[in-house]
């Protein structure tokens, strides 16, 4: 650690507190709940604006603060709440009452300027939520997926019956089988909030000779020549193809999003490494990237993610009231739950239970793993638990009262019983079938579940679009309304740190949430024929 060089030029971010996000909360609450005559009557950009845009006072009292030090910012969101200004070192040490050296990380050896500590005038406190870079390290996304097995050769389609089959392999049409999902075509394409966006990131590129190959012998009904979109946030390749850029976690989420939501489009976005130095591994620049363009896909699906307690406090809850906005808007925001059962990310030497983030969001829908050996039931694996930065939202009261009652005094002390309590369903995540560097092999993890579950959510869309329904949207409150919209899942359980974990039972767990995809009965709770 040294003192970094003062003429070294950096981009502040400053987040300036929103005139009135708990409005715009109640307002997601009267338009998300089912017996609300409101329902689905999904915010547009500048309504959200009206009650995330900072107030004259704090725009005034900000900018003077920063015209005093010689520096002039830049709005860069349509509300105005998150400003950036190019300073030096020197000029954020004066302005900040503080001294930014250069780090250097001991995991990948990369140098970053930060601040060990930082202070603003009292006039604005209540005025600035957080400025980054400061005191926040780089944190980044990470996936828990692993190859299990790599096949000699791949699976071919079966008729027959689910638990016949599938015990060994899953594929693509045992999850038809097990979940009921169709496997005609979308119809209301035309319609550009009719598709699936899938996000990567780590230099994590998807193949459409792989994707082909998935299709030629996995979907033999669909044209092997159905891709996706590519779309790019930060610098990097684009869109590179070939045997040495091939993902198995970008190859897996776009398979199992063409191959569900049949005709559905699917856009990839692929993060770059340079657009991920927002301490949250990428995760907020592609929301705000996201924000700007939610007037295209209303399912969004993420297989990575980061430990909760790794997060800074203010960013992270900057990031979750994002994704409140994209709710507001009508769009699903889907997060893997993790991969590391009670200890959060992945499997570690740990004393309290852990979760992961964004999962720990309430405005994110968590979805955690089963496994099928005959019988579906939770996965070893699947992360689940009680967020320590976020409280229990309106929507699992009951829910989660009801576990926790039944769980009693076990595990008092690890977790965080009125934490917001993760995963809200679960699907298929293990011993799946995907293609990857021209090879078959079975995969494990909730990055499976995630996209699985987000093509349900997208042939929902798509039957209410064709109807002149509104899209899901913010679904939590609708599914816990509801829970018999998914089918249950009994049995499993999500050991670590040193204990068995938690249990799936009866109703609402933190390993498989509600449950599993019942297309049939989703179809009914959202009012349309089968």
């Amino acid at each position: 650690m040294n003192a970094a060089p003062p003429d070294t030029t950096f981009e502040l971010r400053i987040q300036l507190a929103n005139s009135d996000i708990s409005g715009l909360e109640e307002r997601l609450k009267v338009i998300s709940s089912p017996s609300s005559n409101e329902y689905g009557r999904w915010l547009t950009r500048g309504e959200v604006d009206t009650y995330v845009s900072p107030t004259s006072e704090t725009v005034g009292a900000v900018n003077s603060y920063l015209s005093q030090h010689g520096l002039a910012a830049t709005a860069s969101t349509s509300a105005g709440d998150v400003l950036t200004v190019s300073v030096t070192v020197e000029q954020a040490n004066a302005l900040l009452g503080t001294e930014y050296y250069t780090f250097q990380s001991t995991e990948t050896h990369q140098s970053t300027v930060r601040t060990l500590q930082y202070s603003i005038p009292s006039s604005l406190k209540g005025h600035i939520n957080y400025v980054h870079p400061t005191t926040s390290f780089p944190n980044y996304a990470k996936s828990g997926l692993r190859l299990t097995k790599t096949l000699n050769d791949a699976s071919s389609p079966s008729s027959d019956p689910v638990n016949a089959t599938c015990a060994e392999i899953i594929t693509p049409k045992c999850i038809q089988q097990m979940y009921g999902l169709p496997t005609d075509p979308a119809t209301a394409t035309s319609n550009p909030n009719d598709s699936i966006t899938v996000t990567a990131y780590g230099d994590q590129y998807a193949q459409r000779a792989d994707l082909q190959d998935f299709l030629e012998i996995l979907r033999p009904d669909i044209d092997p020549n159905t891709t996706y979109e590519p779309f790019y946030i930060g610098d990097g390749p684009k869109d590179p193809q070939g045997y040495n850029f091939s993902g198995l976690e970008a190859d897996l989420d776009v398979e199992y999003t063409v191959g569900l939501a049949t005709g559905v489009p699917v856009r990839f976005v692929s993060v770059s490494d340079s657009a991920a130095n927002d301490d949250t591994g990428g995760f907020l620049t592609t929301a705000e990237s996201h924000l700007a363009n939610a007037s295209s896909s209303h399912v969004v699906t993420t297989s990575y993610g980061i430990d909760e307690d790794t997060m800074s406090v203010p960013i992270a809850q900057s990031l979750c009231n994002i994704y409140m906005q994209l709710s507001a808007m009508g769009t699903t925001v889907i997060f893997a739950s993790g991969d590391g059962g009670v200890a959060g990310g992945g499997f570690k030497s740990c004393t309290t239970f852990g979760t992961t983030f964004p999962s720990g969001c309430p405005y994110v829908l968590s979805v955690g793993a089963t496994q099928y050996n005959g019988t579906e039931t939770g996965a070893f694996l699947s992360s689940g638990g009680f967020s320590n930065i976020f409280p229990r939202p309106w929507y699992q009261d009951k829910a989660v009262s009801g576990f926790l009652d039944s769980l009693g005094d076990e595990y008092d002390g690890l977790y965080n019983a009125s934490g917001r309590g993760i995963p809200d369903v679960a699907a298929i995540g293990a011993q799946v079938e995907a293609a990857c560097q021209e090879v078959f092999g079975l995969v494990a993890g909730t990055s499976i579940s995630a996209p699985v579950f987000a093509s349900a959510i997208a042939i929902l869309n798509d039957r209410l679009l064709a109807a002149g329904k509104p899209t899901l949207g913010f679904i939590q409150p609708l599914l816990y309304e509801n829970p018999h919209a998914l089918t249950d899942i009994i049995g499993g359980n999500n050991p670590g740190c040193n204990t068995t974990g938690f249990n799936a039972v009866e109703g609402w767990d933190p390993i498989t949430g509600l449950g599993v995809p019942n297309f049939d009965s989703m179809l009914e709770v959202v009012g349309i024929d089968g």
